[in-house]
């Protein structure tokens, strides 16, 4: 059995000010998740990793090599830019609630009808594009790892979601049933045959000891 834990970057200035950064878009990580990241590396420490898979983008980036830095074990790691987040075209680098004013049906889709989602209005990719680039790469680790071995994806709250829900072979109308991923979440899938998946744990967070999570920290 492979597991694979996925994890959100942690939590960066434009996630705080609520601005889509996407695919092209990038801030930095706010002080705080630094040590948010130290909270889920001694949350993971008890859990052999043989492979850890990043995102090129800077924000990913960052979170992992902060959470190797503080793994008490040495693992191989590779930066995939089949991992980068969702390309979100003309609404990256806008707030939330901008992209609401210009393009209300188009941003009432992205969140909870991905099946009604016009890719073309604003020039991004579509789910099906996201969840093959993203869902090929999984495949291909897993392939890589059979039996007893887990493997650590550090991503984006967008591809992830939608990759995640691809996987488990949830119907586009549906993809968002089970809400948001938020920043420095755990997600573990498990699979026999890097075919087949099964969902264990979604967006975890207990970790890091939160009372109340933000509503800027989930999408």
């Amino acid at each position: 059995m492979t597991r694979i834990y996925f994890i959100r970057h942690g939590k960066t200035q434009w996630n705080l000010q609520s601005r889509y950064q996407g695919a092209h878009g990038d801030s930095p990580l706010l002080k705080s998740s630094y040590r948010e990241i130290e909270l889920l590396a001694k949350s993971l420490n008890n859990t052999a990793f043989a492979h850890v898979y990043a995102s090129p983008l800077k924000r990913a980036r960052v979170t992992a090599m902060t959470l190797l830095d503080n793994l008490e074990q040495a693992v191989p790691f590779t930066i995939d830019s089949r991992l980068r987040e969702f390309d979100l075209g003309l609404m990256e680098g806008m707030h939330f609630s901008a992209v609401a004013e210009k393009w209300p049906a188009v941003l009432d889709s992205f969140r909870h009808h991905p099946d009604c989602y016009d890719a073309s209005i604003v020039q991004s990719e579509s789910f099906p594009e996201v969840i093959a680039r993203v869902g090929q790469a999984v495949k291909e680790y897993a392939r890589c790892y059979p039996g007893n071995q887990n493997l650590l994806i550090v991503s984006h709250g967008a591809a992830l979601n939608a990759a995640i829900n691809g996987l488990l072979a949830v119907p586009m109308a549906h993809l968002k049933d089970r809400g948001g991923l938020s920043n420095t979440s755990t997600t573990i899938l498990r699979t026999d045959d890097a075919e087949h998946f099964e969902l264990e744990k979604w967006n975890d967070t207990t970790y890091l000891h939160k009372e109340h999570l933000d509503p800027t920290d989930t999408i």
